[in-house]
């Protein structure tokens, strides 16, 4: 049977978690930036708990860098999810990540979410969006101040994605990639297998065209990828 039309429940969901995390060395030395602590508790504990209440069931953690150390936390069930693990032995990338991930993924669609970025978005309202288009690929997109850190999604008739204006760019409000995403499983089969490979660089301006959206949502969204947007996750998710 096909997803279009079920609740989230029945659907997979594949987490980003093996960056290198570089840019937080100097504040999480010893741990992946998933680890991150946060008022006691990893960042990956937040991000599962909100999925959780979403309606999601099935985790799978594209692991990398320090992989070792997400298993020993949170090991095959956290709450209601169960969770496998994909753990790449060389950095993949993004895309490279969820190409390896395949064996995993068991559902035509699947929810992907960066494992250092957070946004409370309504997903069932995304999922509702992307079968009513019959999309082959949607990205949630938040307004933000300033492009210029993230990199700004141009959208044509339709909230259909036109273009991507990369970070640094001209700045000032617009609409940005928020790390999360619905994608069918055929179009991740595109990807080159066994190489570093960047969903944002490498594969979406290559989908543009091809049954791919934005779905503008209402929602807080905070990153943890450099030291100082990791120092204010506190008070964000306080």
């Amino acid at each position: 049977m096909s997803e279009m039309g079920a609740d989230l429940s029945s659907i997979d969901v594949a987490v980003l978690a093996g960056g290198l995390g570089t840019r937080l060395r100097k504040v999480v030395a010893d741990k992946p930036k998933v680890l991150a602590p946060l008022d006691g508790r990893p960042f990956l504990a937040y991000l599962l708990d909100f999925l959780q209440t979403a309606g999601l069931e099935h985790v799978i953690l594209c692991t990398g860098y320090l992989g070792d150390q997400v298993e020993a936390v949170f090991g095959n069930k956290y709450n209601h999810l169960y969770l496998d693990y994909s753990r790449e032995t060389k950095p993949l990338g993004t895309a490279g990540a969820l190409e390896h991930a395949l064996p995993f993924i068991e559902t035509e669609t699947v929810l992907v979410t960066n494992g250092d970025s957070f946004c409370n978005a309504d997903l069932s309202a995304m999922w509702e969006a992307h079968c009513q288009r019959q999309a082959k690929a949607t990205i949630l997109l938040v307004e933000v101040d300033d492009t210029s850190r993230y990199g700004r999604v141009c959208l044509g008739a339709d909230d259909e994605i036109n273009g991507f204006e990369e970070k640094n760019g001209s700045g000032g409000p617009g609409l940005v990639n928020a790390g999360i995403y619905l994608l069918d499983r055929d179009l991740l089969k595109t990807i080159p297998s066994g190489r570093n490979t960047s969903l944002e660089r490498d594969v979406f301006p290559q989908w543009i065209g091809r049954g791919f959206y934005g779905y503008q949502a209402k929602g807080r969204f905070i990153d943890i990828g450099t030291e100082a947007s990791y120092l204010t996750a506190e008070r964000f998710f306080a």
